[in-house]
């Protein structure tokens, strides 16, 4: 049995999930739905599927098992409520919601009609971030004591990528991309051990037109397991986009730009020779980090069947997982849980409150812990 699947939104992001979709054997992409009804019908051409310019509609004339809802955050939550009282599982783009009372009314909703609701979390399941967590499930870092992610390279607050809808946000195009960084740092470390353990920390560096309330955050809290999590997020600067997972073992850092993985498994401070060593050691995993990823690329190349596009292909890769469990109809085999999802617009909560407190009018951090005295 295939999903009947549909996409809803036909904007940036749309594409991988209608590409995905389209290729995964187990999904069946039958529609595309879109207020702008070119977009809708240049679509449906391209995928040879059917066009809808409304959602009730669509849902209503069509049997769907599954909805991929790929529109402005503002919109998610109507939208949602709309797919899971059809009775439909749904897939939405990040962030989940706007804001944290959103997700809790839509939370309880799925709850209630007893509908599947998962978030597009795809970084997690980029090639390297799925070989450093294999290692960590392994044991192979000992004891895990501190994870920090680090995502700078971001869009600016006024980067029009996604449409002009961005600039609501209280951090622009630049808060859309921070939910990747959050997840990240949810999954590798664990998640806070209580809302009054966070710490964040808020900047504005930019002069824009608009008014916007940060372009750069860092988020600190510690785990039920005493893990120290760290996550920093600056726009508007060269791209450095690393996890690093802290062992007692063994350390890891895997750069998503390049898709490689570091091990940091010497005593470098020990002498001269292998303080030398470690500027050798880490040349050597990129470069067969390098290599590996060229022999997938032209692997790809070579035979573009779904199991070796998946394994490539972050996004695919959840798909594939969230179909296998939808048509298993086991909803406990879904790879992000609303949990991930709950922390992650949580965190992102605290980040404008923070920015908030601030001054907008003087440069500087603004620094707060949930549940402390302000």
């Amino acid at each position: 049995m295939t999903l009947r699947t549909a996409v809803i939104g036909g904007g940036t992001v749309s594409g991988v999930h209608l590409d995905g979709l389209d290729r995964n054997p187990r999904t069946d992409l039958v529609a595309i739905c879109d207020l702008d009804e070119d977009i809708a019908r240049d679509i449906a051409t391209e995928y040879g599927i059917r066009a809808f310019f409304d959602v009730e509609e669509m849902l209503a004339e069509l049997d769907l098992d599954w909805v991929h809802v790929c529109t402005p955050v503002q919109t998610h939550l109507a939208i949602a409520k709309t797919v899971i009282e059809a009775g439909i599982p749904v897939q939405i783009e990040k962030p989940i919601t706007e804001t944290y009372e959103e997700f809790e009314e839509l939370a309880a909703f799925a709850e209630r009609h007893d509908v599947v609701v998962s978030e597009k979390h795809n970084h997690a399941f980029d090639p390297v971030v799925r070989r450093a967590m294999q290692a960590k499930r392994n044991g192979e870092l000992g004891e895990v004591r501190g994870v920090d992610v680090i995502y700078t390279g971001s869009s600016r607050p006024d980067d029009p990528n996604r449409g002009p809808w961005n600039f609501d946000l209280a951090g622009g195009e630049f808060e859309e991309g921070i939910p990747h960084p959050i997840y990240l740092t949810l999954r590798a470390g664990g998640y806070p051990r209580s809302e009054s353990s966070l710490a964040t920390t808020t900047a504005l560096f930019g002069d824009y037109e608009r008014s916007f309330d940060y372009d750069g955050a860092q988020i600190q809290y510690v785990t039920d397991d005493e893990v120290l999590c760290t996550t920093k997020m600056l726009g508007g600067t060269r791209p450095v986009r690393e996890l690093i997972l802290h062992g007692s073992k063994k350390s890891l850092t895997a750069d998503l730009l390049s898709q490689t993985l570091i091990e940091h498994d010497r005593d470098y401070k020990r002498s001269a020779a292998t303080r030398a060593l470690n500027n050798v050691d880490q040349a050597v995993d990129r470069f067969t980090g390098t290599i590996a990823n060229a022999r997938a690329v032209l692997n790809r190349s070579r035979n573009d069947d779904w199991d070796t596009l998946r394994l490539l292909n972050a996004h695919y890769y959840q798909n594939d997982a969230e179909s296998r469990a939808l048509e298993a109809g086991d909803p406990s085999r879904m790879p992000v849980p609303l949990s991930e999802s709950r922390w992650m617009i949580l965190l992102m909560e605290e980040i404008r409150d923070t920015a908030r407190r601030g001054d907008p009018e003087e440069f500087g951090t603004v620094e707060a812990s949930v549940g402390g005295d302000e």
